[in-house]
């Protein structure tokens, strides 16, 4: 697969063709079995791939867990039920991305203000 969010993309489109069911435990199974079968394939990650590792570490941080929970048990104990908690990952994620663009753009923008500035 040559982009990971594109795949993203379609499931939080069409959770069920890929899942089965509209559950966050069945896309956690999902997204492991993606990354088994990569490294049986002795595949190296995309940088998207690398990245989405970073976004579930920034769930953990945002909600402040400290133990070995499973992301998908962190999102669901913050939602109503399994369905809620996949719309959940789909919005978070959204925003980890636009978080890493306004990061992306203020250090751009901090480097154009250090050459204006020191010609």
């Amino acid at each position: 697969m040559q982009n990971f969010y594109d795949l993203l993309q379609k499931i939080r489109r069409r959770p069920a063709l890929y899942l089965g069911r509209h559950s966050i435990f069945n896309l956690q199974a999902f997204l492991d079995g993606y990354y088994f079968a990569r490294r049986e394939l002795d595949v190296p990650l995309t940088a998207q791939e690398i990245e989405f590792q970073e976004f579930l570490k920034w769930l953990r941080d945002r909600f402040r867990v400290e133990t070995g929970q499973l992301w998908a048990s962190i999102l669901l104990f913050h939602c109503a039920d399994e369905h809620g908690a996949v719309d959940c990952f789909f919005e978070l994620f959204d925003e980890f991305l636009h978080q890493d663009q306004i990061t992306v753009s203020t250090k751009n923008t901090l480097k154009q203000d250090a050459v204006l500035h020191n010609p």
